[in-house]
């Protein structure tokens, strides 16, 4: 399957983006780094385990994926409580993460 079809790496870029887009005038380095990274991972994975041939490599990647927006939303958790994500922009990415990694463990269970 063509991972640029599919919803949820659709859905985990677009995420992706507007983390960069919104963090872009962010003046401490190592937190913006960390969650574009974490951010960035996420479609990252996606496309590169659906590219696999195997089954099981698909899972490792996507598994990855997974884990990747779990830290990304640990770390939109602390943006907001720091107050360098607005609460609006921090409870819409929340969801947005939640809903992803809903779609990864669908995907995944598809593949098995």
């Amino acid at each position: 399957m063509d991972f640029e079809k599919l919803s949820v790496w659709k859905r985990a870029r677009q995420l992706s983006a507007d983390i960069y887009r919104q963090l872009s005038d962010l003046r401490d380095i190592g937190f913006k780094d960390q969650i574009t990274r974490s951010g960035l991972s996420v479609p990252s994975n996606i496309a590169e385990g659906m590219e696999r041939i195997s089954g099981k490599e698909k899972l490792q990647f996507l598994n990855i994926a997974r884990a990747s927006c779990a830290e990304l939303r640990t770390q939109i958790i602390i943006g907001g409580d720091i107050d360098y994500i607005p609460k609006e922009t921090a409870q819409a990415w929340l969801s947005e993460t939640r809903e992803i990694s809903a779609m990864l463990s669908g995907l995944m269970k598809a593949i098995k």
